[in-house]
């Protein structure tokens, strides 16, 4: 037996059967099989959660009573397991303040460079900021009117923690009587008075220098209390000026960085935190670091621009009640009259200037002549919005409200103060060009950078993020903005705006003075690594200040991959769930390879995978079945790659050798985007270049592309909720586009994702479907039911009457153990059932509701083969390889594929009108090519109704079924956004330049090893 190797003996965790596995270690080890046979199960409820166990138990009793505590997984012994690490594919964060680059730390080091390599810039005349000295500053303090009051205030502490008892005695030694804690003033006459301060709690503490009136004669004291607080704080001083109602107003001043000419220009030390925008010394005060704010949208006030003010065009102004509507129609119609429009003129033919003094008011806007006032329609909404207690009211506002980029940082984040630091790279022949330089035209000028500047603009949304902004911000605003803009070097935001792929070439080309390099060498070396490592694994499109909630799944996963190779461990098993997922083809070879390079170090990598790339380059095949659910759980075949692909009985091997095969159709159906389509005209959302797109109707559409090359961006957030606006007149905002065409000729748009089928144990499969409502009425026409009165509701866990009410219909409790893992029991009164003994007498063909809901599907389909809806419902499972699941099942128990196949089977047992519109964003994640092969038997069923499926997809196999293909590309991020080839498969494959059509090629002909061999040249 080898002695490098993971032994497993009797794993019998959810439905595997007792089995024996050999894992070898430091090798790429892929487990396969169907969807359901029990992959997961062993990867990670077996052999990860065995390796988190043991190690929790390594630690104190103290330590572990934080942690939470791992069940023992169902096995008999596990040998040979080293540490283990969980990448698993769940979905990112969604703080908003999670980025890219703080999520890989990047940020972190970006930080630390711009503290200690950055030169700080007045931002109102844009030259190098120098030392303040004590004669500027007291020239700065006597420009305020005579006999204004000041303090003379020395920085001590500055949003540290602690109780600081030291600080207050060193403030009493050097004479000082009073010092400002937090705002407050507090008398010393003695360190025995000073305030007890929470050591949990951030604090400011300043001395009280002096105390003055200004007047002409005072400045010499003042020239000397200045010079004290300088001394005493090290280089800053704090003068706080009194204004009305006793308020003060702080002005920081320091020797080290203030502008000569502009004395109210000063920036504290330059510290990392500067350049936080989680922290509030450096995050914009308006926005705290978002860099967005919830704003009324004229786009959501006014959704139809085609009806006129009478028949309703402001949207907001309508339904608030008889009296109110009275009052807004009144006021409206004086609008008209004042500014010389009709009542009844379609909202889209009103002049832009009188459309804008109606949304902002001539407060705003002017009167354009009118004499006249009026408030506006969003100065009127934001007014009820803030004077409000009603929460209703509140709640109905805020549907016309949307996030805009903040007014006083640009969506930045950041304060003025942190911008105007700047990277300045020296001339040379691979000095980055600087942004300023590129943009001469000015901060309105279009266009891209060039591909070999390696940087991003300054001046520009980056076409790989989220944003091409609508104009945002007041005059004043926008002239500060423009003069930051303008400074020369490299700002943290311009940095951060940049695409991995350009970051990465930015650092290398770097070129900073001998003091600078010295400085930067290190934390620029660790930055192009983990730029390096990211890029490898095919995210090298994403921006660094791209929000990780925004991520797909796959996407945070690969982040975490890349992070934990820039980690260097050794000696450890990592076990990865679908890598591949969300990733293109041509990107397979480059993140094989980052896998090839964590195991060549020393480390053991699982992976749960489906790909035929990832299988065909794995060093160790196992695959579990040989079907789902309780037909799987068993060891199929393991063995070395190649030599595991002689083994018969393996429907995975029959796949890869070519016996089974996914066919392309004889005939595909034929599609007229002329005639019969959805067009989307001018979208530009993201990185989308103006493009115009068609969709035809009647059969099944793929829409293609590298990673981030906007595929996501043209369904998800432009056409999706563009068709939700004019069918369902939904509030959500599409993306930015010219025209949507062609909605009328579909009824209905039905979006079928992975999100979580519900976010509760209570919700299942048979609810969601609606099948467990007819299997209560079923039970509540029984003889027993009818003669105690029973209705269908008493059959229901979710409501009193027939639940057992001990655990609520739960069937368990959880039972909280100090030092030890939580313990679910089943309800000591139902036993698990949920039911109460009453309604569980009740049965139907020796079946309780509680039996019913344990069955699985392809158990219920023939239980309930008598009732014709019923049945339609759980075939429609079946169809969709959910054969294995229970009805019953928790929804929280359920993989992203799986719940999206839920809702597929859901739709597929409803009746079809034939003209529906059904969107799917990756059907193939989780599923074998067994299950791809039933999944597109389902969707040609939907498509020969006459139905429109548009699918989102890099897998080939569905691919290359399609009947229309929409390729993106060519490239991820700011080189993407555009369409490069439509039509059937096989024009999209003699496409010269889609990455798509070159590896789609060899799929269109036999023989099927012929697109191995690509991905194998690749891999060399």
């Amino acid at each position: 037996m080898n002695s490098k190797s993971i032994r497993i003996r009797g794993a019998r965790e959810h439905n595997l059967k007792n089995i024996d596995v050999e894992i070898p270690r430091d090798q790429l080890v892929v487990i396969t099989g169907l969807s359901g046979s029990g992959k997961s199960t062993l990867a990670f409820d077996t052999v990860y959660a065995e390796g988190q166990r043991k190690y929790i138990e390594s630690l104190s009793a103290y330590a572990r009573q934080f942690l939470d505590q791992l069940q023992k997984p169902e096995i008999d012994e596990i040998e040979g397991l080293p540490p283990t690490i969980a990448i698993e594919q769940r979905s990112a964060s969604s703080n908003p303040r999670s980025t890219v680059a703080t999520t890989t730390e990047i940020y972190d080091y970006l930080r630390v460079l711009f503290a200690r390599a950055g030169t700080p810039h007045c931002w109102i005349c844009g030259r190098p900021i120098s030392s303040q000295t004590p004669s500027q500053i007291v020239d700065a303090v006597m420009k305020y009117p005579a006999g204004t009051k000041v303090m003379i205030l020395s920085p001590l502490v500055r949003g540290q923690k602690g109780e600081h008892k030291d600080v207050f005695g060193a403030i009493h030694r050097q004479g000082f009587v009073r010092a400002r804690v937090d705002g407050q003033i507090h008398e010393l006459p003695n360190p025995q008075a000073a305030p007890q301060l929470k050591k949990t709690f951030a604090h400011d503490i300043e001395a009280v220098v002096d105390r003055i009136v200004l007047k002409p004669e005072i400045r010499s004291r003042l020239a000397d209390s200045i010079e004290t607080a300088l001394k005493f704080s090290q280089g800053l001083v704090i003068v706080a000026v009194s204004g009305p109602e006793n308020t003060w107003t702080d002005r920081v001043f320091s020797e080290k960085f203030a502008c000569p000419l502009h004395p109210e220009v000063s920036l504290p030390e330059l510290e990392p935190r500067l350049f936080s925008f989680n922290s509030p010394y450096g995050a914009c005060p308006a926005c705290h670091g978002l860099g967005t704010t919830c704003e009324l949208d004229p786009e959501l006030i006014v959704p139809d621009e085609g009806l006129s003010l009478e028949n309703g065009a402001i949207e907001a102004w309508r339904k608030n009640g008889k009296r109110m509507n009275i009052y807004y129609s009144r006021v409206l119609r004086q609008f008209c009259r004042d500014f010389g429009i009709g009542y009844s003129m379609p909202y889209k033919d009103i002049p832009k200037k009188v459309q804008q003094v109606l949304m902002h008011g001539t407060d705003a806007k002017g009167d354009l002549g009118s004499g006249t006032w009026f408030e506006g329609v969003i100065p009127n909404l934001q007014r009820r919005f803030e004077n409000t207690e009603s929460e209703f009211v509140k709640t109905r506002l805020h549907q016309y409200m949307s996030e805009q980029p903040c007014p006083v940082c640009d969506g930045t984040r950041l304060k003025k103060e942190a911008l105007a630091v700047r990277l300045h790279a020296i001339e040379g022949p691979s000095a980055p060009e600087a942004p300023h330089e590129r943009h001469a035209a000015g901060p309105n000028c279009a266009g891209r950078t060039d591909d070999s500047s390696g940087v991003a603009s300054s001046d520009h949304p980056q076409n790989g993020d989220r944003r091409k902004t609508r104009p945002t911000g007041g005059s004043a605003l926008s002239t500060e903005h423009s003069a930051l803009s303008s400074l020369p070097g490299y700002s943290i935001h311009d940095v951060t705006r940049m695409t991995v792929e350009r970051a990465k070439q930015f650092f290398e080309r770097l070129r900073l003075s001998e003091e600078g390099e010295k400085i930067a060498e290190p934390l620029v070396r660790e930055i192009v690594a983990r730029l390096g490592f990211m890029n490898d694994v095919g995210l090298g499109y994403l921006t660094l200040d791209r929000k990780t909630a925004s991520l797909s799944g796959g996407e945070a996963q690969r982040i975490r991959l890349a992070t934990q190779v820039g980690s260097g461990l050794v000696g450890v098993c990592y076990v990865l769930d679908e890598p591949t997922i969300g990733l293109h083809q041509r990107d397979n070879a480059r993140l094989i390879r980052t896998l090839k390079r964590l195991q060549s170090i020393g480390n053991t990598v699982l992976m749960v995978e489906h790909d035929e790339d990832c299988i065909r380059a794995a060093d160790y095949l196992i695959d579990i079945g040989p079907g789902a659910g309780a037909h799987g759980g068993n060891v199929v075949c393991a063995g070395p790659v190649p030599d595991v692909f002689g083994n018969a009985d393996s429907i995975t091997i029959k796949y890869l050798t070519g016996k089974y095969a996914i066919q392309p159709p004889a005939h595909r159906r034929p599609l007229d985007p002329d005639r019969n389509s959805i067009e989307l005209k001018g979208c530009r959302e993201n990185n989308l270049e103006n493009i115009d797109v068609r969709v035809p109707l009647g059969g099944v559409v793929c829409v293609t592309g590298v990673s981030g090359s906007g595929k996501s961006t043209l369904v998800n957030q432009t056409l999706l909720p563009a068709l939700k606006r004019k069918l369902y007149a939904s509030k959500v905002k599409a993306g930015l586009h010219k025209a949507l065409n062609g909605a009328t000729k579909i009824d209905k748009v039905i979006e079928i994702d992975q999100s979580p089928i519900g976010r509760t144990p209570r919700s299942n499969p048979a609810t969601y479907t609606g099948v467990f409502d007819e299997i209560r009425r079923v039970f509540a026409r029984t003889r027993e039911a009818k003669i105690r009165g029973y209705e269908a509701g008493r059959f229901s866990f979710n409501v009193k009457g027939g639940r057992c009410e001990a655990c609520q219909g739960q069937g368990t409790k959880c039972i909280e153990m100090h030092f030890l893992p939580d313990v679910y029991v089943s309800c000591e009164v139902c036993h698990g059932k949920r039911y109460n003994a009453e309604t569980l007498e009740i049965h139907y063909r020796g079946k309780t509701i509680a039996d019913v809901l344990n069955m699985t599907v392809e158990e219920a389909l023939a239980f309930f083969e008598n009732f014709p809806r019923i049945h339609q419902i759980l075939k429609a499972l079946n169809d969709v390889g959910l054969s294995y699941i229970k009805l019953g099942q928790p929804s929280t128990q359920l993989s992203g594929g799986e719940a999206q196949r839920v809702k597929l089977a859901t739709e597929l047992g409803k009746t079809s009108t034939g003209h529906t519109l059904y969107m799917l964003d990756e059907p193939t994640t989780g599923l074998h090519f067994a299950d791809i092969h039933n999944l597109l038997n389902v969707l040609n069923r939907l498509a020969d109704m006459g139905n429109t499926i548009l699918i989102i997809e890099h897998n080939l196999d569905v691919i290359k079924c399609a009947d229309w293909i929409i390729d993106m590309g060519p490239e991820g991020g700011d080189a993407g956004g555009r369409l490069i080839a439509e039509g059937t498969p096989e024009q999209v494959a003699q496409t010269p330049g889609s990455y798509t059509g070159e590896y789609l090629r060899p799929k269109l002909r036999a023989p099927e090893h012929t697109h191995a061999e690509l991905v194998e040249q690749k891999i060399a």
